[in-house]
């Protein structure tokens, strides 16, 4: 069931290159993939990307101050690249199939946990990143799921369209106009990938949970929708809505009719969900009244938590400092938000996957 937590309880609450390599001739295939993407985005073809406003669209940019460096939770964003630079756990670059037997490859992250038995194996967790990108942060994120017991896998979703596997980062701003040429088939695809790499690892476990982030918070909620591999135990969207179908327009003599939560989508998840959202996100909060009464219904475990004050994007900012017009209340509801959330998620994983 949906709930909506305020930030003084939430403060409470539980505490590059090894290189998709598609037969690709040459420079220009780069260049054809970026106008594919940006026709892509301007018809329409992402609907995720369709409703998200201009903040959320907008390139974080790093500050100079490092807000938040408790080990317990993922980095902020300007306290990312330090931490992964710092890690003590094994993080390295990896090629990957993009399906089995092909010649094309995609980029990942792979981090991995300490154990205190070397002989103990650990489930995967596969990290969706937002629409900026395979980012320095989500590479944090990776590093802090390995922390708390399991092997991450964070695939560069933009392996293809940018014209091959690389672990050169992309600006946001060029990573968000080519996100658009990927489909949700290819999310799909791509998360069986890396789930499929990590699962086959010797110190793995055969099963796998997923979460995303903004764009990958929508691709989590599209992997439970088309099933995923044997394995798949579920799934933690931030910030990310499911499929909706669109609504109609009014008439002389009748109302219009708004857009809705796909409830014939929803049918189809037969793992556990949850969905961590900030009110100021408006577009997800207003959706989160029906996802609930949609699951409920349907039988579906699944939990909705909206956090008072926090926006779109809470995980990242938490409380960094915005470059102008700076917010403190923001700041302190992002980082109550990620007090709150993140630990939530490691419970949901750890209770999905059997760690105990």
């Amino acid at each position: 069931m949906s709930r909506r937590i305020p930030m003084a309880l939430s403060i409470l609450a539980v505490a590059s290159a090894c290189t998709l390599q598609r037969t690709n001739p040459s420079a220009p295939a780069f260049a054809r993939s970026t106008t594919r993407a940006v026709a892509g985005m301007a018809a329409g073809g992402d609907e995720h990307l369709a409703h998200m406003s201009a903040a959320d669209m907008a390139a974080p940019v790093a500050g100079v101050r490092v807000a938040q460096d408790n080990p317990t939770l993922p980095a902020s964003n300007n306290g990312a690249a330090e931490r992964v630079k710092n890690s003590p756990r094994h993080g390295e670059w990896v090629k990957i199939a993009y399906e089995p037997g092909s010649s094309d490859s995609l980029m990942a992250w792979v981090v991995y946990p300490f154990s205190k038995n070397a002989r103990q194996k650990a489930p995967v967790v596969v990290v969706i990143h937002e629409i900026f990108g395979l980012s320095t942060w989500v590479r944090g994120v990776a590093d802090q799921v390995a922390a708390d017991g399991f092997i991450a896998v964070a695939p560069d979703f933009l392996s293809r369209v940018r014209g091959g596997p690389s672990t050169v980062e992309l600006s946001a701003d060029t990573a968000r106009r080519l996100i658009a040429g990927v489909s949700t088939t290819e999310r799909n695809t791509i998360i069986k990938a890396a789930a499929n790499y990590a699962m086959m690892l010797p110190s793995a476990q055969p099963k796998y949970a997923v979460i995303g982030y903004c764009w990958g918070g929508t691709t989590t909620w599209a992997h439970g929708v088309n099933g995923g591999l044997k394995g798949f135990s579920g799934g933690v969207a931030f910030y990310g809505s499911p499929y909706t179908k669109g609504g109609t327009p009014a008439t002389a003599t009748t109302a219009a009719v708004p857009a809705s939560v796909d409830a014939d989508s929803l049918a189809k998840i037969t793992q556990p969900i949850m969905l961590l959202n900030g009110s100021k996100d408006a577009r997800i909060a207003a959706l989160m009244p029906a996802i609930d009464s949609v699951m409920k219904a349907q039988k579906k475990s699944y939990a909705g938590v909206n956090y008072e004050g926090a926006v779109h994007g809470f995980l990242r900012a938490q409380n960094d400092p915005r470059p102008a017009n700076r917010d403190e209340a923001e700041e302190a509801a992002n980082l109550a938000a990620t007090k709150d959330g993140w630990p939530r998620t490691v419970a949901f994983l750890r209770k999905q996957l059997g760690v105990k």
